[in-house]
């Protein structure tokens, strides 16, 4: 073989290789964009959940509705709705109710929350807004416990619309690319709104 197409082949394998690296998703936890500038302002009010990825333990199976609240002095409140299912076979609707802490960055917020039934566990979580255009779509994501080389062991997402209806194609199409920003392409389930936790 020539010399200097043996020399082209090892430098376009070098750059393609180069390429392949810089291109790789970096799955660590800390490093996961969020909305720049959020506005908890905005944000408030109705969400339905629309899709969403589950953590480990019992958790809101669909009917999801999350309602943000921001009070006179700034304090962030919300309340959740959803069906559960309790010891394999109890079906019922529970309520859930979440207080905000702030950190440096507004889109990274802790969320203390608690259920009305003393079945649901309480924790404090993390409530990061990946992405949202405040009218129609908002992506959260939370993860609970970390593997050691920083990605996420245990966390959930929800993909929220503000109408009931869910996502436009445009708008669906940048929630996939997020989720795969969030290493959790593949990894949600449609939340279904059939009216039994109205």
């Amino acid at each position: 073989m020539d010399l200097k197409v043996f020399g082209l082949l090892i430098a376009l394998c070098y750059c393609g290789s180069s390429l392949a690296y810089k291109y790789q998703r970096d799955c660590r936890v800390d490093n996961f964009r969020v909305m720049p500038n959020f506005d908890k302002y905005q944000y408030a009010g109705t969400w339905y959940a629309v899709a969403k990825k589950d953590p480990e333990g019992l958790f809101l199976i669909d009917n999801i509705v999350a309602k943000f609240y921001v009070d006179e002095n700034g304090k962030m409140t919300a309340t959740a709705k959803g069906r559960v299912v309790i010891l394999t076979s109890m079906d019922m609707c529970a309520d859930m109710v979440g207080t905000f802490q702030e950190t440096e960055d507004p889109a990274k917020m802790r969320m203390k929350y608690h259920g009305v039934m003393s079945l649901l566990e309480k924790g404090l979580d993390n409530h990061w807004v990946v992405d949202t255009d405040y009218v129609n779509y908002a992506i959260h994501y939370s993860c609970r416990t970390q593997n050691e080389d920083g990605t996420c062991k245990d966390g959930y997402s929800f993909i929220f619309s503000r109408h009931l209806e869910g996502l436009t194609p445009e708008t669906q199409r940048i929630v996939r690319r997020r989720q795969e920003e969030l290493c959790l392409d593949r990894q949600y389930r449609v939340v279904v709104h059939d009216g039994r936790c109205g």
